[in-house]
Order: structure tokens, then C-alpha cells, then sequence
């Protein structure tokens, strides 16, 4: 069976309600929508952690965060440094099979050249390094120490490259048609990671853009013009693949890397007013939050010819679950390639998308700034939550579930103290072992 190839589309801080295809009411995503239509679309998806860089490096290690090298444990800061060298990313594990790689967008994974994309296996990079960037400077404006340290922070693998007045989705999308045309001269598979850094603030959109939802109050109107010019460019990537023939040989996985942000920068008026722009839908909690709000993500898997299209799939799945799907795909063997010796925390789709099986993860664990959180069926259990990175919630230990309170509105903690004692249990025990594997 010939090799497919792998388009990975990542947005930054897009909430599970923002989309037509998971019922928002305001923002038109067409291409999107299209693209669910002919594949699965996931009602279950989790992120591995509720802030961006933890759940890249899951998305791109198939292991928790912490494992990584890249989480948080209960405060501590463990990714000033990037992603260690050690880890063995998709890029890297698909290289030996043949497989050409190209990121062109957020990396947010590492600032030096020993933690640089082309030092992961990407043979192409056109982006930035930090977290975020002016939309048309490409200026990393955070504030350090006493003030504010402007910094240009645009590149084109290890060269600095200018581009001032460009609309960085608009870019990240010509690069990714540009490197889907160059595949015709190629017999070689490729992997593609399109990584926008929209909607995640600053807020920036064109006019044009603007003007599709002039009828909305602005904070919603910038934020759906920002993911309608995401939108526009996946239509471009479909059409791209559908010209060089190779759309149908395709696997393409859409999905964000937490939810909505409610960060006062979002907001242009100067208050401290929380940013309701983006939507969870009926979940409770934002970005930052291991409620349902901070980490549950719409995602998209399509593969004309792979599995039949229009299904929607409600088993549990996470981002860690890409890597090992993936190499599974490609016929890639874990045990003789680069990660040969490596565990990982993900598990391979294969079987229940082709075969109907039920999700392979009997529990996901989270941690997050103090947070634990534990799923298993429909029971989640969230330890010291928190609604963002400010707002923390009256109970300390709320259980919920799932099938009859997706929201977590009503907390059953009192009436299943066994359950809850369980899973305090299984989450710390857990906890416990990433942290020593992860050090």
C-alpha cells in the first residue's frame, strides 16, 4: 500500500465552539466544514495540556507533556529550554521512511538552534520561535522584567528573514501551497505542519476579513475574521492537494492546541475585562483550565482513501495519540526506527477508525499549575481547578459526569466519595511517575 502523506493543521487557542461544524453561531468555516464532511469529526478530543507549548510537544512526541521535557508540574516551569534534543518528534521518526517534513508557522518549542525545528527532523521551517508575534511586524512584544523587549522574530530555518506588512495566516498558507506544489517533482511522501498562530492574540485581521462580520460586536468580529482567514487557508491546502493529485493520498488532522484564551491582552479597550471572543461551547473554563473549556478540541481526520467520510466519533482520544497513528499508517515499526527503546503515552487509531474499536485509553491524566485532572468513561475528576489562569473555582475537588453534565456545572464529589477517591488516587500515582520519568 503506498505511503500517505501527512498534513498536520494546528491553530492556537481556537475554543471547541468556533467552528460551523461544532455549532458556532457567528463564525462561517465552510472549508472546515467540508473537510469534516468528508472525514471524521471528533466530539471527544483532547488536548494534553491547556496552554500551547506542553501540547505541541505532546502533538509532536506522542507522550505527556512532562515526558516530554516540555510540561509544568505543579508550577514548575520545565520548558524555558524547548524540547530536548533527545526527543524524537513525527519529523524525525518519519524521516528514515522516506518522508520529506516542512513546518511553516508557530514553533514555540525552543529558541536556540539546538532546539530549532530543523534541529527536530524538519527539513523546511518559515516561522517563529516564541509564542506569538505581531500579526504584521512579526515583532514578539512580552513584556520582560521591568518593560517591554521588542524582538523580530521571523525566520527561514536558521536565517532571519523580513516580511513587514504580511499577514502572518497569509503567509503560513502560501508557504504551505508553495510546498505541496513542489511535491509533483517528488516521489518521496511528505509531512507538512501548518502551524497558525491564529486566533491567539495579538488581535489582527484584513479588512476584508473584517467586513464578512461587520454585523458582530467587535470582540467577536476580530476573532471570527481571524479563523475565516484560517478557514480560507485550509481551502487553499485542499485545492493545492487536490492539484497535484495527491489529495486522495492524503491524511490531513486539523485540530487547535487548547482552548479559548480570556487574557485581558486580548482586549484593545485597556480594562481588565475577561475576553469572551472565542467559545467553548456548552464546556466550562478557558485556556489555562482543565475543565472541558481548556483542553477538549474540535478535530477534524481526513482521508479520502482511507475511511469513509461523514462520521462523527465520540470515543476519547488526545494529541499524543497522533505519533503513534501516524507511523501506524505510514508502516512505520516503532521498534526498529529512532524511537526504538521509547515508550510512548499515545496509542494508535487504526483499529477504531477502520475497525469501530473503542478508544484504546481506558484514563487521561492532565496537570497543569497545580491542577490535576483524571478521565475515565464518563467520570472526570478535576483536582484544584481553575476557569483560567486567574479565576480558580470554590471546590477543590469537583467530579463530574460527563454523559449527563458535559458543562461540569453540577459537582457529585459528595454523593461518589469512593469514585472520587479512586481517581485522586490514580491521578496522583500518576503524577508521581511522570514527574520522576520527566526529570
Amino acid at each position: 500500500m503506498k505511503q500517505p502523506n501527512f498534513v498536520v493543521v494546528y491553530c492556537d487557542d481556537l475554543g471547541y465552539g468556533d467552528l460551523g461544524c461544532y455549532g458556532s453561531d457567528s463564525v462561517r468555516t465552510p472549508h472546515l466544514d467540508g473537510l469534516a464532511d468528508e472525514g471524521v469529526r471528533f466530539t471527544n478530543w483532547y488536548s494534553n495540556s491547556p496552554v500551547c507549548s506542553p501540547s505541541r510537544a505532546s502533538l509532536l512526541t506522542g507522550k505527556y507533556p512532562v515526558r516530554a521535557g516540555v510540561g509544568e508540574i505543579l508550577g514548575a516551569k520545565r520548558s524555558s529550554h524547548g524540547l530536548p534534543a533527545a526527543e524524537v518528534t513525527l519529523a524525525k521518526a518519519l524521516k528514515p521512511a522516506g518522508y520529506r517534513t516542512a513546518l511553516y508557522g508557530k514553533w514555540h518549542l525552543g529558541l536556540s538552534k539546538e532546539t530549532s525545528p530543523n534541529a527536530h527532523g524538519f527539513d523546511e521551517f518559515f516561522g517563529f520561535k516564541a509564542g506569538c508575534v505581531d500579526f504584521y511586524s512579526h515583532i514578539f512584544y512580552w513584556g520582560q522584567g521591568h518593560g517591554v523587549n521588542p524582538l523580530h522574530d521571523l525566520w527561514e530555518n536558521e536565517t532571519e528573514v523580513w516580511e513587514n506588512g504580511r499577514y502572518m495566516t497569509e503567509l503560513i498558507t502560501e508557504r504551505s501551497v508553495d510546498f505541496i506544489k513542489r511535491s509533483r517533482e517528488q516521489e518521496a511522501p511528505f509531512f507538512l505542519f501548518t502551524s497558525y498562530n491564529a486566533p491567539h492574540y495579538p488581535m489582527h485581521a484584513p479588512q476584508e476579513y473584517m467586513d464578512r462580520f461587520a454585523h458582530l460586536p467587535w470582540d467577536r468580529q476580530v476573532m471570527a475574521a481571524m479563523i475565516a482567514a484560517v478557514d480560507d487557508g485550509v481551502g487553499e491546502i485542499v485545492k493545492a492537494l487536490k492539484e497535484a493529485g495527491c489529495y486522495e493520498d492524503t491524511v490531513i488532522f486539523f485540530s487547535s492546541d487548547n482552548g479559548p484564551s480570556s487574557e485581558s491582552r486580548n482586549w484593545l479597550d485597556g480594562t481588565e475585562d475577561i475576553y469572551y471572543g472565542g467559545s467553548a461551547g456548552i464546556f466550562r473554563g478557558h485556556k489555562a483550565s482543565l475543565f472541558e473549556g481548556g483542553i477538549r478540541e474540535p478535530a477534524i481526520l481526513n482521508w479520502p482513501n482511507g475511511w469513509e467520510g461523514g462520521q462523527v466519533r465520540d470515543e476519547v482520544a488526545a494529541m499524543m495519540d497522533i505519533v503513534p497513528t501516524f507511523l501506524d499508517l505510514a508502516g512505520v515499526d516503532l521498534a526498529a526506527g529512532p524511537l526504538q527503546g521509547i515508550t510512548l503515552d499515545g496509542s494508535s487509531l487504526k483499529e477504531m477508525l477502520f475497525r469501530g474499536k473503542p478508544s484504546p485509553h481506558k484514563q487521561l491524566f492532565w496537570e497543569y499549575q497545580g491542577q490535576l485532572a483524571v478521565r475515565e468513561g464518563n467520570w472526570k475528576l478535576v483536582l484544584n481547578g481553575k476557569l483560567d489562569f486567574d479565576r480558580v473555582v470554590p471546590d477543590q475537588v469537583h467530579l463530574s459526569d460527563l454523559s449527563k453534565d458535559p458543562g461540569e456545572r453540577s459537582n457529585l464529589a459528595d454523593r461518589y466519595p469512593e469514585i472520587v477517591e479512586r481517581l485522586s488516587r490514580d491521578v496522583r500515582v500518576w503524577y508521581e511517575e511522570v514527574q520522576n520519568q520527566g526529570s
